[in-house]
């Protein structure tokens, strides 16, 4: 099982070589947005950030994280419910056969790599944490599988401790563009948004970068006139339209739609 030197995603992308074609940067040609006016336009528009990944506890969202890796949320939540629903506990994973569980995880990709971490993951949480999912990001990123973004996710969507910010291919890319950092590497990405907002900010607002880079930042013709940061984006291209508030809105209907 391949596996990064820095984050230690069996999945990392940097452990993978490369077949689409890349995406043209946007270089920013400013200063980068104070973080209060970034973090208060990003609330507005999107009040209430969650996660899009279905689960019911901290081991089926641990689950489901991992088998996101290079994948969608929209497909791990077509595999999940047949997954939980033959294996409802982390014992009965683990001692399922190889076989059938890469059959029910094929169409999330890298599905052997991805049964066996699963399979790893729910064994440790099983035989040494007596079936609960460790409350701590050390313990966590020791299971297989799991790598700081999986551990923080966990951490902050079912049990709010702010262990860190999320940071998957989306919080790169706007972060990047917003100048907050130049970095593409996950760990610093994250070292140099946590330095920038209080701690008790870093799981919803790590949140509301994620989703406003997977639906308005995106990575090919980001919307910048649609968008509420495009005054305060050294990267925005295009005059934005109406008050930023009117741009909120907007956005957060795609955002609450899934719509891009």
């Amino acid at each position: 099982m391949s596996q990064c030197s820095e984050c230690r995603s069996v999945l990392c992308v940097a452990t993978k070589k490369k077949t689409k074609k890349a995406v043209p940067v946007i270089a920013p040609a400013g200063p980068p947005p104070s973080p209060s006016d970034l973090l208060d336009r990003l609330a507005v528009e999107n009040p209430h950030p969650k996660c899009e990944l279905d689960h019911t506890d901290g081991w089926t969202l641990l689950i489901a994280t991992i088998l996101s890796a290079q994948s969608t949320d929209r497909t791990v939540n077509t595999v999940t419910p047949a997954l939980f629903a033959r294996w409802p506990t982390p014992a009965a994973l683990a001692s399922a056969p190889r076989e059938e569980v890469e059959e029910v995880v094929h169409r999330t990709g890298f599905f052997r790599n991805k049964a066996k971490a699963i399979q790893g993951a729910s064994l440790a949480i099983h035989t040494e944490h007596n079936d609960e999912v460790p409350r701590d990001l050390e313990t966590l990123i020791t299971l297989p599988g799991v790598a700081r973004k999986t551990a923080n996710l966990v951490l902050g969507v079912v049990y709010r401790i702010a262990s860190g910010i999320v940071v998957d291919t989306h919080v790169t890319r706007v972060s990047q563009r917003l100048a907050l950092t130049t970095d593409k590497n996950p760990v610093k990405v994250e070292k140099a948004l946590c330095a920038l907002f209080d701690q008790d900010q870093w799981i919803d607002s790590g949140h509301r970068i994620l989703l406003h880079g997977r639906y308005v930042c995106v990575a090919k013709s980001p919307d910048c006139v649609n968008c509420p940061l495009a005054e305060i984006c050294p990267s925005c291209e295009g005059e934005p339209l109406g008050s930023w508030q009117d741009r909120a809105a907007h956005a957060r209907q795609h955002i609450e739609s899934g719509a891009v």
